[in-house]
């Protein structure tokens, strides 16, 4: 058995409710979705055995591991979940929500892609089913284009709502943070989140 593995990587992380905190990274390879602001390069990878990764990630001093992609809810599985928790690991996906996901994962981080899909669809790309199918969700982390976001966090509830600025040459000065800083202000419910790795320029 193995997982296609996209890079495994030690750093802070830089964005939503844990921001700042030392975690090891366990990017996994492939998407069903295509977003027309993606950023990450998840498509080259590494066949990786479950034993392999637990290796490298032990390797690390922190216990706070990030599963993210792409989508890592098309690997990761109840094994591997295991596996790291029998390392001592507190488990955070980052995930669009659009798989089921194993058992035991200690916080999960749903960014849902709706809009986003959706302006992937005008721009000629194939897009696959955007459907959120989580309804246990710590946080939810919702890039901010204008949108009506109030209707996406009324159909997922969550502990923690976070609103971070989409990053486009669409917007002057690369993003529209200033926009999306407005409407928290007016919509206290929401956080802010930055991604503060490329503010500090670290991985």
């Amino acid at each position: 058995m193995s997982y296609r593995v996209n890079e495994i990587f030690y750093s802070l992380q830089g964005e939503g409710y844990f921001t700042g905190t030392p975690a090891v990274f366990l990017r996994f390879s492939g998407c069903n979705l295509r977003c027309g602001f993606c950023d990450t390069r998840h498509e080259d990878y590494t066949e990786m055995s479950p034993t392999e990764i637990i290796e490298k990630v032990s390797a690390y001093p922190s216990r706070h591991i990030v599963i993210t992609g792409g989508e890592p809810g098309l690997q990761l599985d109840g094994l591997l979940v295991e596996m790291l928790h029998d390392e001592g690991f507190f488990i955070q996906i980052e995930t669009n929500g659009t798989r089921i996901l194993p058992e035991g994962i200690d916080w999960v981080t749903c960014s849902p892609k709706i809009n986003a899909c959706q302006s992937a669809d005008l721009m000629g790309k194939s897009c696959g089913d955007t459907t959120v199918k989580l309804r246990n969700i710590d946080e939810l982390k919702v890039v901010y284009e204008g949108q009506d976001v109030e209707t996406i966090a009324s159909s997922l509830p969550a502990v923690h709502y976070f609103l971070q600025p989409c990053s486009s040459n669409r917007y002057e000065g690369g993003s529209n943070t200033a926009e999306t800083v407005d409407y928290i202000l007016k919509h206290p419910h929401w956080r802010l989140s930055l991604q503060t790795h490329k503010l500090i320029n670290i991985q």
